[in-house]
Formats: C-alpha cells, sequence, structure tokens
C-alpha cells in the first residue's frame, strides 16, 4: 500500500478531480438496477410483457425482444438520476473549483495523493442558510480510486474536513448521502455521524424507492456548548 497525504486542490488536479467524481457516481448505476429489480412491479412486469406478446403474437423472438428492450430501459432509468445530479454539479460548484471552494476562507477542496497520482477527492462549503444559532460547514463529493479503496483514504478525508470545521469554528458538519451508497454511509456512521432526515432527490429515486440521507456531525466543541 502506497503512502498518501492530503493537500489542497490546484488546477492541474482538474481532469482527474472530475473523473473521479463522475466514475464514483455512475458506479452506483449496477446498484440501483439491482434495487429495480427486486421491486414486485418490475417483475411483474418483466413477466407479463413477453408472455402477453407471446400469446398475442405466438412469436418467442419477439417476447425475448421485449425483455431485452425493458431491460435497457431499465438501466437508463437508473442511469438518469446520476447523470442528471454529474451534470448539475459539473455546471455548477465543479464548473470552477478555485472560485467555489477556494476563494473563501471558510471552504475547501483536497486531494488524496496515493504513488503521485490523485486517489481521492472531497469538499466543503460553508452552508449559507444554516438553522439559527449553528454554523454549519457542508461535506462534498467525497470519493476515492477503486483501486485505492481499503487504505483508509476516505476516512483520512472526512477527518480533513472535520478537523477543518474545528479549526474555523463550525458547530457542524452536514452532508448529503443515499442509500445506494452503502460503504459511504457505514463510513460516516462509524465516525460519529447521525441522521437527521431523508428526502427523494428525483422522480426516479422516488420510484426506486432510494432516498437521500441527511447526516450530521456535531463538533465536540459544540457539544461541550450545549450541556
Amino acid at each position: 500500500m502506497a503512502p498518501h497525504h492530503i493537500r489542497k486542490y490546484q488546477e492541474t488536479d482538474r481532469k482527474r478531480v472530475l473523473d473521479l467524481f463522475s466514475q464514483g457516481m455512475f458506479e452506483h448505476v449496477p446498484a440501483t438496477i439491482r434495487l429495480g429489480l427486486k421491486m414486485p412491479q418490475t417483475f411483474l412486469v418483466l413477466l407479463g410483457v413477453p408472455v402477453a406478446l407471446l400469446l398475442v403474437s405466438g412469436s418467442w423472438l419477439l417476447a425475448l425482444g421485449s425483455n431485452v428492450t425493458l431491460l435497457v430501459f431499465l438501466w437508463l432509468l437508473a442511469r438518469h438520476p446520476w447523470r442528471k445530479y454529474v451534470v448539475m454539479c459539473l455546471q455548477t460548484d465543479l464548473a470552477d473549483i478555485n472560485k467555489s471552494y477556494l476563494r473563501d476562507h471558510g471552504s475547501c477542496f483536497w486531494v488524496a495523493e496515493s504513488g503521485g497520482h490523485v486517489a481521492g477527492i472531497v469538499g466543503a462549503l460553508q452552508v449559507k442558510d444554516a438553522p439559527p444559532g449553528r454554523k454549519q460547514l457542508q461535506l462534498f463529493h467525497l470519493s476515492v480510486a477503486l483501486e485505492h479503496r481499503g487504505e483508509g483514504l476516505g476516512k483520512a478525508l472526512v477527518m480533513t474536513v472535520l478537523q477543518f470545521a474545528r479549526a474555523q469554528g463550525y458547530s457542524e458538519v452536514v452532508l448529503d448521502t443515499t442509500t445506494v451508497q452503502e460503504a459511504a454511509l457505514t463510513l460516516y456512521l462509524r465516525m460519529g455521524f447521525q441522521k437527521t432526515g431523508e428526502y427523494f432527490f428525483d422522480k426516479v429515486f422516488r420510484l426506486l424507492g432510494i432516498y437521500m440521507i441527511q447526516l450530521k456531525y456535531c463538533l465536540p466543541s459544540a457539544q461541550e456548548g450545549s450541556l
């Protein structure tokens, strides 16, 4: 396992950072498809449509072809929300990472280097509409390259955000993840984040029963101040 170190984002990292982000999002499409296949209504459609076509046309080829078509449609459906999120981010905060994350002292974007290559990323932005009396930092875009999973980079990147938040006087670190991102969710909960809410990102996630999960980490100073 190659040693790693975490540093602030540089413009020369841009292509690798965007690739890591996009790959990290699209890798959840297969899990989204599996969830869709487990739904009773999906099973009924995949079984019912071919049987109906077979009874009407008498053609096994048409019946089997309809199943392939339905599976392709499910793949496109499962991919849609992830692509929508990627496009949205590439047009907003990731369009200019320096401007979005590095101009304000209360925000930052980091990369984890391993073996001379960018192997992980994470960003953090101040929450502008935080509840009264709270100063919140939001964690964004945690992603680790597949070949570097299991090396502790994800935990190290999250710890970097927590340390930054503490140094900047934030009371809470918040983030959103999904029920599909099981490894990330497990990591956050083990590190002390707590669930605060759930919502659906779009109609496709609602259809497939995939929730966005809101998490919060209360920094020790904030916890002690509330005693």
